[in-house]
């Protein structure tokens, strides 16, 4: 059982293992789309400056307008950079997880938009608990436990024949002195060696009984966890669903902003603040959008390992 148990934890580690390549897989695939998203705000931003520069040269801009434009687009160009260094980053960190050199991480830029398993954010019977590794890993430490207690409580009683003189070789070595082996078949002291070593097998039974009751509730406690676990994920996967659909309905709404606001702009009939605004209502929106897309993956991934690696049919 105490094997069985060491079985159970190697297989809770790779379980872990990979659903946190898997996590960093899919913050590497939104940080791909923010990318995306990204060059193309700093290139219609950039457009936007040449745009109000050459109004300021016909008079139709100022100063400040150039200078807004401008701080925008160093805004822009600077969450780039981060972006930049996070999918260094996050690449690094898959390597470090696959136990790899650095290299780029192969990947495919739809994967953000694959669908998920929101059908198990409906409810998963309790009995798919016992697919965890860690809830395996602590029955067998407590089916251990209760084997090692039977060892000690049989160690009150002579594991051979009884005899007047046996008594004293009967019980466990380790709690006996080190005596001539003459004396071991003294009788006195074959009477007089249970009681010496009794205390000895008594502190080991009640250690014994300590273990199995720290067992029995390192038990209830993984169980306990492993459902509050699978509770929360479900509980997330579906909320993550609503978001996705809430993010996709603002970028809709926002989507043609941005074209409408440049175009009145350079008729004359929108402010550069109006531009602005747009742009940055966009760029959000956008940003918002990827982010609820990535978290409602890592929601699905949190149930795969609240799951203990998958479910059963």
């Amino acid at each position: 059982a105490q094997y069985l148990a060491t079985v159970e934890g190697s297989r809770l580690v790779v379980t872990n293992l990979v659903a946190s390549v898997a996590s960093a897989y899919f913050e590497l695939l939104a940080l791909d789309r923010t990318l995306d998203v990204l060059t193309q705000t700093v290139a219609r931003q950039r457009e936007a400056l040449d745009v109000v520069k050459l109004q300021k040269e016909a008079g139709r801009a100022n100063e400040l307008a150039v200078q807004q434009f401008e701080a925008q687009l160093a805004d822009t160009s600077a969450l780039k950079a981060a972006a930049e260094l996070r999918v260094k980053q996050t690449e690094g960190i898959i390597n470090l997880l696959r136990g790899t050199y650095p290299q780029p991480v192969r990947r495919t830029r739809e994967g953000l938009h694959a669908p998920v398993a929101s059908n198990v954010a409906t409810g998963v019977p309790s009995d798919l608990l016992r697919n965890r590794p860690d809830i395996r890993e602590a029955e067998q430490q407590l089916r251990a436990t209760k084997c090692d207690l039977r060892a000690a409580r049989a160690a009150f009683y002579p594991s051979i024949n009884i005899s007047a003189g046996a008594g004293f070789e009967a019980f466990s070595p380790k709690f006996l002195f080190s005596t001539p082996a003459s004396v071991a078949y003294s009788a006195t002291l074959g009477l007089v060696a249970p009681l010496v070593n009794r205390s000895a097998i008594e502190a080991e039974f009640n250690a014994a009984k300590a273990l199995q009751i720290e067992a029995m509730y390192n038990y209830q406690r993984t169980i306990l966890t492993a459902y509050v676990e699978v509770a929360n994920g479900l509980a997330a996967l579906q909320s993550n669903t609503a978001i996705v659909e809430l993010k996709q309905q603002q970028r809709t709404a926002v989507e043609q902003t941005v074209a409408t606001a440049d175009t009145l702009f350079r008729a004359g009939k929108a402010s550069y603040f109006e531009v602005l605004m747009a742009q940055q209502n966009t760029l959000s929106a956008d940003l918002e959008l990827i982010e609820s897309m990535r978290d409602h993956h890592v929601a699905s991934v949190d149930v795969y390992r609240a799951l203990g690696g998958g479910w059963r049919d």
